[in-house]
Protein backbone atom coordinates (compact mmCIF):
# COMPACT_ATOMS: atom_id res chain seq x y z
CA UNK A 1 0.00 0.00 0.00
CA UNK A 2 1.48 3.37 -0.64
CA UNK A 3 1.22 6.69 0.54
CA UNK A 4 0.14 8.61 -2.21
CA UNK A 5 1.24 11.93 -0.46
CA UNK A 6 5.15 11.23 -0.71
CA UNK A 7 7.10 13.48 -2.61
CA UNK A 8 9.72 12.70 -5.34
CA UNK A 9 12.75 14.02 -3.79
CA UNK A 10 13.91 13.80 -0.28
CA UNK A 11 16.89 15.17 1.33
CA UNK A 12 19.78 13.26 2.31
CA UNK A 13 23.18 13.51 3.85
CA UNK A 14 25.99 12.39 1.48
CA UNK A 15 29.66 11.93 1.82
CA UNK A 16 31.29 14.87 -0.38
CA UNK A 17 34.57 12.96 -0.04
CA UNK A 18 36.12 10.70 2.42
CA UNK A 19 36.81 12.21 5.49
CA UNK A 20 36.33 13.95 9.07
CA UNK A 21 32.48 14.85 9.96
CA UNK A 22 32.72 17.58 7.84
CA UNK A 23 32.65 15.93 4.70
CA UNK A 24 28.93 15.01 5.27
CA UNK A 25 27.09 17.44 3.15
CA UNK A 26 23.22 18.09 2.68
CA UNK A 27 21.83 16.50 -1.02
CA UNK A 28 18.38 15.20 -2.30
CA UNK A 29 18.17 12.19 -3.98
CA UNK A 30 14.16 10.49 -5.18
CA UNK A 31 12.22 8.85 -2.44
CA UNK A 32 13.04 5.31 -3.08
CA UNK A 33 10.03 2.55 -3.43
CA UNK A 34 9.20 -0.28 -0.74
CA UNK A 35 10.66 -3.60 -3.30
CA UNK A 36 8.73 -6.90 -2.47
CA UNK A 37 9.26 -7.87 0.80
CA UNK A 38 10.18 -3.92 1.86
CA UNK A 39 8.62 -1.19 4.00
CA UNK A 40 9.47 2.06 3.46
CA UNK A 41 10.34 4.26 6.29
CA UNK A 42 9.25 7.86 7.03
CA UNK A 43 13.17 7.93 8.92
CA UNK A 44 12.65 10.27 12.74
CA UNK A 45 15.87 9.15 13.79
CA UNK A 46 19.32 7.69 12.47
CA UNK A 47 21.62 6.14 14.85
CA UNK A 48 25.80 6.92 14.62
CA UNK A 49 27.51 3.48 14.09
CA UNK A 50 31.36 2.59 13.88
CA UNK A 51 31.05 1.46 10.59
CA UNK A 52 29.70 4.60 9.38
CA UNK A 53 32.65 6.76 10.99
CA UNK A 54 34.29 3.74 9.07
CA UNK A 55 32.80 4.59 5.61
CA UNK A 56 32.68 8.43 6.20
CA UNK A 57 36.30 8.12 6.66
CA UNK A 58 36.84 5.95 2.99
CA UNK A 59 38.02 3.11 4.78
CA UNK A 60 34.76 0.61 4.50
CA UNK A 61 32.89 1.04 1.12
CA UNK A 62 29.64 -0.30 0.67
CA UNK A 63 28.49 -3.86 0.19
CA UNK A 64 27.72 -4.26 -3.18
CA UNK A 65 23.61 -3.44 -4.00
CA UNK A 66 24.19 -1.24 -0.39
CA UNK A 67 23.17 2.31 -0.08
CA UNK A 68 26.41 4.44 -0.28
CA UNK A 69 24.43 6.95 2.01
CA UNK A 70 25.59 6.20 5.78
CA UNK A 71 22.68 5.08 8.63
CA UNK A 72 22.51 1.90 9.50
CA UNK A 73 19.62 1.51 11.81
CA UNK A 74 16.56 4.22 11.98
CA UNK A 75 12.90 4.87 13.66
CA UNK A 76 10.23 6.16 12.15
CA UNK A 77 6.53 5.49 10.78
CA UNK A 78 5.69 3.12 7.81
CA UNK A 79 4.50 4.72 5.14
CA UNK A 80 4.55 2.35 2.32
CA UNK A 81 4.15 -1.55 2.52
CA UNK A 82 5.67 -4.05 -0.15
CA UNK A 83 4.66 -7.09 -2.35
CA UNK A 84 4.61 -10.19 0.02
CA UNK A 85 5.17 -8.13 3.09
CA UNK A 86 2.19 -9.15 6.09
CA UNK A 87 3.54 -8.32 9.39
CA UNK A 88 3.89 -4.57 8.76
CA UNK A 89 1.19 -1.57 7.76
CA UNK A 90 0.68 1.74 6.88
CA UNK A 91 1.58 4.12 10.53
CA UNK A 92 3.07 1.36 12.55
CA UNK A 93 5.88 2.88 14.54
CA UNK A 94 9.25 0.94 14.02
CA UNK A 95 12.85 0.49 14.38
CA UNK A 96 15.06 -1.50 11.87
CA UNK A 97 18.26 -2.28 10.69
CA UNK A 98 19.20 -1.18 7.59
CA UNK A 99 21.58 -1.78 4.56
CA UNK A 100 22.57 1.43 4.76
CA UNK A 101 20.60 4.42 3.35
CA UNK A 102 19.21 5.96 6.99
CA UNK A 103 21.15 9.68 6.63
CA UNK A 104 17.52 10.57 4.58
CA UNK A 105 14.29 11.21 5.01
CA UNK A 106 12.92 8.01 3.76
CA UNK A 107 14.72 4.67 3.54
CA UNK A 108 13.44 1.44 2.51
CA UNK A 109 14.58 -1.89 4.96
CA UNK A 110 13.98 -5.68 4.19
CA UNK A 111 10.90 -6.10 7.14
CA UNK A 112 12.20 -8.53 8.43
CA UNK A 113 14.62 -6.62 10.12
CA UNK A 114 12.27 -4.16 11.34
CA UNK A 115 11.14 -4.42 15.09
CA UNK A 116 8.33 -2.83 17.36
CA UNK A 117 9.44 -0.09 19.14
CA UNK A 118 10.14 -1.84 22.76
CA UNK A 119 7.88 -1.21 25.70
CA UNK A 120 8.77 1.95 26.51
CA UNK A 121 10.45 3.42 24.11
CA UNK A 122 10.36 6.32 21.87
CA UNK A 123 11.48 6.92 18.45
CA UNK A 124 14.49 8.73 19.88
CA UNK A 125 15.72 5.88 21.95
CA UNK A 126 14.53 3.25 19.48
CA UNK A 127 16.51 4.63 16.83
CA UNK A 128 19.50 3.26 19.03
CA UNK A 129 18.29 -0.59 19.27
CA UNK A 130 19.26 -2.75 16.19
CA UNK A 131 22.46 -2.91 15.19
CA UNK A 132 23.09 -3.30 19.00
CA UNK A 133 19.81 -5.63 19.15
CA UNK A 134 20.30 -7.85 15.98
CA UNK A 135 24.34 -8.17 16.64
CA UNK A 136 23.73 -9.41 19.98
CA UNK A 137 20.73 -11.96 18.98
Amino acid sequence: MTDTTLPADMNVVEISEPGAPEVLVPGKRPVPEAAPGEVLIKVAYAGVNGPDLVQRRGHYPPPKGASDLLGLEISGTVVEVGDGVGNWAVGDMVCALTNGGGYADYCAVDARHCLPLPHGFNLLEAASVPETYFTVW
